[in-house]
């Protein structure tokens, strides 16, 4: 029964990984929704807003600054509950 039960959850699963996969756009659509203005914006207007010669830094630390923040203090957070898990 349990193996059943898993069986059906597995099917079920991949039956709606199918159908997101359907729903998806084309790869290489210039319509699709990735392609919109936010990535001209940084690379124009970088320096001029950050005063940041390299691009990637500026979208780092300060257009997504609080984001960079939430990540940092999450793999912190791994890696002080592994050490200590691994010092008891």
């Amino acid at each position: 029964m349990k193996n059943l039960l898993g069986f059906v959850t597995l099917v079920f699963i991949g039956l709606l990984l199918l159908l997101v996969i359907q729903e998806m756009p084309v790869f290489g659509d210039p319509t699709n929704p990735v392609h919109n203005e936010v990535s001209q914006r940084y690379i124009e207007q970088t320096v001029e807003e950050t005063g940041v010669l390299n691009a990637v830094t500026a979208i780092i630390t300060d257009y997504r600054g609080f984001d960079t923040l939430g990540e940092i203090t999450v793999l912190l957070t791994a890696i002080a509950g592994l050490l200590a898990v691994l010092r008891s």
